[in-house]
């Protein structure tokens, strides 16, 4: 059998969760200095699962210093609001808002994933009460794989782009977390490409252990949303490297299936980033908080080459408009073949400092293919 690499040669087409209020602890220059180096050895992921029933849910002291809370509750996507406690106290209250996110086989349920370094207590208010909390620590759990080799391209086929790249291996992907009971929870499926999202984590910024960040993304998205797998097809951190997102199959090259479709381009492995719209639609995430500063010039640097190579492959305009209709379920929607995820729907996402910036972004992504 054909691996994706030789199909793609042989084809000839290869050569969430903003929030308001009061600020959470952010990191200090001595958490930046304790960075991990991307190649150690990968730490298990520390996770605690809280089941909320009534309206407010306290947790004075955690298990464990967290780096992330993950939440999912009922009720409308701007209902919930966290204070959290570290070594100088508590934060005030903050209204946190869901982004709207699920894969197609998913129905939307108000979540977010919160990077809160340092914080050993929150309290957590839902107005319809009840939640699913789920404690992580990406750094400090025991450490008991390997990360792969970080490289130093982003390849499909024939075709690839300068950025350091860091597959699913590199960055420490759990993949039991996608099984249950040792069935695929989200198995794959391929679509023609349509069109390209982009989205920011809202996570923070500055991150001192950006793959700490991707391997927290994915087990929200995979166990406390029950997606499965992580939402993004790729996500790019603040130095410009790009991570591997949703699982593409069983051979190095990421996004894209085995199969073609009739123009002959390679089917994309299909994702979980916008609510409703997701065969077909490629997502690239960029890590960090958007709304009131811009991408650092590496991310943006390597978002435009990564997009001009999704774009070469997939065979689409990056200037051009796409009339998106999604095969699963007959959502239609017209939107810019680039496009930001308040596109979309009704989101902030890719932030408000962003997200004016993207037609400038499809000018530098067209230049680059030319």
């Amino acid at each position: 059998m054909l691996n994706r690499r030789s199909m793609l040669v042989a084809t000839g087409l290869v050569a969430g969760a903003v929030a308001t209020g009061a600020a959470l602890p952010t990191l200090t220059s001595s958490a930046l200095a304790k960075a991990k180096p991307t190649d150690a050895d990968i730490p298990e992921m520390l996770a605690h699962r809280v089941q909320k029933s009534g309206v407010e849910l306290r947790r004075a002291e955690t298990t464990f210093p967290l780096t992330h809370l993950a939440a999912r509750w009922n009720g409308a996507s701007d209902s919930a609001g966290l204070r959290v406690r570290t070594d100088s106290g508590w934060s005030d209250w903050r209204e946190i808002r869901a982004c709207h996110a699920a894969p197609d086989h998913r129905g939307f349920r108000s979540g977010a994933l919160l990077a809160l370094p340092g914080a050993v207590g929150y309290e957590l208010k839902t107005a319809d009460g009840a939640a699913i909390v789920t404690e992580l620590n990406a750094v400090d759990g025991p450490k008991k794989r390997k990360a792969a080799s970080v490289r130093a391209e982003v390849e499909i086929g024939a075709h690839a782009t300068s950025a350091q790249y860091l597959s699913r291996a590199a960055w420490g992907a759990d993949e039991d977390l996608r099984f249950k009971d040792g069935v695929e929870n989200w198995p794959l499926e391929w679509f023609s490409a349509q069109a390209l999202t982009v989205h920011h984590s809202a996570g923070i910024n500055d991150d001192p252990d950006p793959a700490a960040t991707v391997r927290a993304i994915y087990y929200y998205h995979c166990v406390t949303q029950d997606w499965g797998d992580v939402g993004y097809q790729l996500l790019i951190d603040e130095a410009g490297r790009v991570y591997e997102g949703r699982v593409s199959g069983d051979d190095s090259v990421p996004v894209y299936g085995q199969q073609v479709d009739g123009k002959g381009s390679p089917l994309v492995t299909n994702g979980g980033h916008v609510t409703a719209h997701n065969a077909g639609n490629i997502g690239v995430c960029l890590l960090g908080d958007f709304t009131d500063r811009a991408p650092s010039e590496a991310a943006r640097d390597s978002l435009t080459r990564v997009l001009a190579l999704l774009a070469k492959v997939s065979g689409l305009d990056p200037e051009g408009t796409t009339n998106y209709v999604n095969p699963v379920n007959g959502k239609a929607k017209t939107v810019r073949t680039i496009s930001g995820h308040r596109d979309w729907l009704d989101t902030e996402c890719p932030g408000e400092n962003f997200y004016p910036m993207l037609e400038e972004l499809r000018e530098d992504v067209a230049d680059e293919l030319s």
